[in-house]
């Protein structure tokens, strides 16, 4: 049976302090009733410290949205953890999620605070939290720089005092998956009680790694991932939720791992995001991006209309997307050009097809991208005109395969 990880997601709030991220508190709740469709476990839903409209806009989702645990962020001071504790009042299920920089860096640069001070305000704040519910998540910042015998100190000091969930966030997206995995074993290890708690991963992508710590951290014992809506957060951002879920869903041989994503929301929850932002995710992006499912090149194209597999690993009906495939463009082959024909209900004897291919090929040369305008058009122009006498090279078409029907699943037969 798989391990079920809960998906602790915070884009409402590390994703919302990205600049040109942020949200007004109608569009929070919006978001926030997306993601409870979706099936995370746990929504943050801001920083009510921050501001009056984010300390609103928690006490409304609060309200609002009952199945998830609603968490808010507090820093370990008694302003802070005072404002949260008012702003998840009203929710079903309400977690204080307070933090600390445990880093030596962070601690003499920044805090300007001793480790024994350190220490004493973490303590004081789960104390502080805990009676005011019993869902307290503590987080040391910046964990993965922080000495390790320091660090172990101040989680066994904050289950003691009551926390429930611990989180050791790589905050600077510093660290490289072997060394989270074996940096998850070694506290867990180390910690007296750690077995009563749940640990919890939040990685940074300032290397492009986010995505792989977290998922070495969840094998290394970390049951809860932080992750955010497209990766957005903080400067390069956070780990991606549909990155995550996915991985979990397609390599279940190596990450036998669950979650409750309905990952057919995946896609709708991701163009909610960006239309309330304003911020499109990159055309390449993995899951959500326009090219994730799309295909241009003719070897690939040719392989697509036997069966899918040979090029997608996913189906973009998994994950809510729209699946239209064929790009035809420059590296298209004649293939997918009947192919579109059909589609589009255009019946082209084979002798057509090698000039509607030639003069599809010229426009790409100039436009990147053939629309189903241009097909039509040079299919039209192509029967006006004089009859082809020979054939362009064609290298992406496999030489002697015959295109079939796809079967109504989308998959190639026999499937």
């Amino acid at each position: 049976m798989a391990q079920h990880v809960r998906i602790f997601d915070t884009t409402l709030r590390d994703g919302e302090q990205a600049p040109g991220f942020s949200l007004r508190p109608a569009e929070k709740i919006l978001l926030a009733r997306q993601l409870d469709a979706l099936g995370v476990d746990i929504i943050e839903a801001g920083f009510p410290i921050a501001s009056p409209a984010d300390a609103e806009a928690v006490r409304q989702i609060a309200q609002d949205v009952r199945r998830p645990i609603i968490a808010c962020l507090a820093r370990c001071h008694r302003a802070d953890l005072e404002k949260a504790v008012e702003a998840i009042q009203p929710a079903e299920r309400g977690r204080i999620h307070t933090f600390i920089a445990t880093s030596d860096l962070h601690l003499q640069a920044k805090l300007r605070m001793t480790r024994e001070q350190c220490l004493e305000a973490a303590i004081d704040a789960v104390r502080y939290a805990r009676q005011h519910t019993s869902d307290v998540q503590f987080s040391a910042e910046d964990a993965t720089r922080s000495d390790v015998d320091f660090l172990c100190r101040v989680v066994e000091a904050v289950i003691k005092a009551g926390a429930t969930t611990i989180n050791l966030p790589d905050t600077v997206g510093y660290a490289t998956p072997d060394e989270i995995r074996d940096f998850f074993t070694t506290i867990r290890t180390r910690v007296p009680h750690s077995d009563e708690v749940v640990f919890s991963t939040h990685c940074h992508d300032d290397l492009g790694l986010a995505v792989a710590n977290s998922l070495a951290a969840v094998q290394g014992g970390a049951y809860q991932v932080e992750c955010t809506v497209n990766g957005i957060g903080e400067r390069a951002g956070n780990a991606s939720l549909e990155e995550i879920v996915m991985a979990f869903t397609v390599r279940q041989d190596c990450l036998p791992y669950s979650t409750g994503v309905d990952t057919r929301l995946i896609y709708p929850s991701s163009e909610m995001l960006t239309r309330l932002t304003g911020e499109s995710v990159q055309a390449n992006k993995a899951i959500v991006g326009r090219n994730a499912f799309a295909h241009e090149a003719g070897i690939h194209q040719d392989g697509m209309m036997k069966d899918r597999r040979t090029y997608e690993i996913m189906r973009a009906e998994d994950v809510g997307a729209p699946w239209n495939p064929l790009v035809l463009g420059k590296h298209s082959g004649r293939h997918a050009v009947q192919h579109r024909c059909r589609e589009l209900g255009l019946q082209v004897e084979a002798g057509e097809l090698i000039e509607v291919y030639r003069a599809l090929m010229v426009i790409a040369d100039e436009r990147k991208i053939i629309t189903d305008s241009d097909v039509t058009a040079v299919v039209s122009s192509v029967r006006s005109g004089p009859s082809p006498r020979h054939e362009p090279v064609d290298p992406f078409d496999t030489p002697s395969t015959t295109v079939s029907a796809m079967h109504p699943s989308g998959y190639g037969h026999g499937v």
